[in-house]
């Protein structure tokens, strides 16, 4: 049986990051994955930034329900399910997802959480496991599963390689040069088509 994993944000939904840091007019927040390897320092440097400028969850989830995914990724999504298993495996939280989700015809994800007080501020987050990506690939592939997986950033590389087959989908210039063994599309027209040729 077959089955894609792929990652959520820059691949199916824009950097959430990205679009709070330019409603919120901090640039420093744009720094993603495709940025940063260490994702503890990652989160933490945003954690920073967001308890200096007094901003909690609601605000993060205020933008979040004004997204749409990316072009095209509604109906590469449909496609995609008719044709096979769809699993999201994505380093996003709980609480920021589900209006994303709902927008994506609610396919499965495997996330993070964040942990929250009272008044909404975030004061840390838990990982689902240490290298989520890689050992859900690692566990789906242990029930005689076949996996394709795709992502963007850092964080993907593990899954990919993990992976029966799989690519980088518009990843940044630099994993492009760091990883040149990886094919690298940029169109949801020729992901599916990878695809399909892993199906057939």
């Amino acid at each position: 049986m077959n089955m894609v994993c792929l990652d959520l944000e820059g691949v199916l939904v824009p950097e959430i990051w990205i679009a709070f840091s330019e409603a919120v007019g901090i640039p420093e927040l744009r720094r993603t994955t495709r940025d940063e390897p260490d994702y503890d320092k990652l989160m933490n440097f945003r954690l920073d930034i967001l308890k200096k400028n007094n901003l909690k969850l609601p605000d993060i989830q205020k933008v979040i329900s004004g997204m749409s995914p990316l072009p095209g990724a509604i109906e590469f999504t449909n496609t995609l399910c008719e044709k096979t298993q769809l699993v999201i495996l994505s380093d996003t939280f709980e609480q920021f997802a589900k209006p994303l989700m709902f927008k994506l015809s609610w396919p499965t994800l495997f996330c993070n959480t964040l942990t929250v007080a009272a008044d909404g501020t975030v004061t840390g987050y838990r990982l689902r496991q240490q290298n989520g990506k890689r050992e859900a690939v690692r566990a789906f592939k242990s029930m005689n599963m076949r996996i394709f997986a795709a992502g963007d950033s850092f964080n993907d590389l593990a899954m990919i390689r993990e992976a029966d087959s799989g690519c980088l989908f518009c990843a940044p210039e630099q994993i492009r040069k760091d990883c040149s063994d990886l094919k690298c599309v940029d169109t949801y027209e020729d992901l599916l088509n990878i695809i399909n040729d892993f199906l057939s």
